[in-house]
């Protein structure tokens, strides 16, 4: 892993000091922090990688998107701006991209290439100027950029409202009523400034380890496991 991503992988326990004050400044996020317990997230490739990854997977599911990537890596031999570029039109559709993947990709190298859009200079940009970076790149759009800025540049206050997950999470652990225009994260998010991109984590962690769709409420799941805030 590069030097430019060593500080992006998130290791979260409840002692930990963003963790302590978030816990803090919500208690119900600090009920769901002491029935999650410990959280870390993954070490990621280099920034461009990453992106292309992203672009590679859009609307398509995990397994294809795997299967897709891999023929391309095969192709390639590495998912870097200099490597995808020196591949034809033709070589890339037959490994599985769509005629609009192709056109992101090829976007996202000229971008690279040409430095209009410098990846490694992105830590040192603000969290916005780093999403209008990113969505001037053709097929990245907000989510991608947000979800970028969390794992790949270890961005803690990044709250992406597009995300369905995180609305569905915020409204199990609330207990809000349900709302046409389900806008949950709204009504809350500004508790958990400035550490949002942490409580993300809590709330996508809610629903893998499946307690959103348990059936319980977040006071009868911590109950039931006996874990306590």
């Amino acid at each position: 892993m590069d030097d430019n991503n060593r500080h992006a992988v998130f290791h979260l326990h409840p002692e930990e000091p963003r963790v302590k004050r978030l816990a803090a400044a919500d208690p119900r996020m600090g009920m769901l922090i002491a029935l999650t317990g410990e959280l870390r997230t993954k070490p990621r490739g280099p920034h461009f990688a990453e992106l292309a990854r992203s672009i590679i997977g859009q609307q398509i599911s995990v397994k294809a998107a795997a299967a897709i990537r891999g023929r391309v890596l095969e192709l390639a031999g590495d998912l870097s701006p200099a490597a995808l570029a020196a591949q034809s039109d033709e070589a890339l559709r037959a490994a599985g991209l769509s005629a609009s993947k192709l056109a992101y990709l090829r976007d996202l190298c000229a971008k690279v290439l040409s430095g209009e859009v410098d990846l490694d200079g992105l830590g040192s940009r603000s969290d916005e100027e780093a999403v209008e970076a990113l969505l001037s790149i053709k097929g990245i759009g907000r989510w991608t950029a947000e979800m970028f800025l969390i794992f790949a540049l270890g961005r803690e206050d990044i709250l992406s409202l597009g995300d369905a997950g995180l609305q569905r999470a915020a409204k199990w652990v609330y207990g809000m009523e349900e709302r046409a225009d389900r806008k949950y994260l709204q009504q809350v998010g500004h508790l958990w400034a400035p550490y949002r991109s942490v409580a993300s984590l809590y709330l996508w962690d809610a629903i893998n380890a499946g307690h959103v769709d348990s059936g319980e409420t977040l006071e009868e799941r911590c109950a039931r496991t006996g874990k306590t805030f």
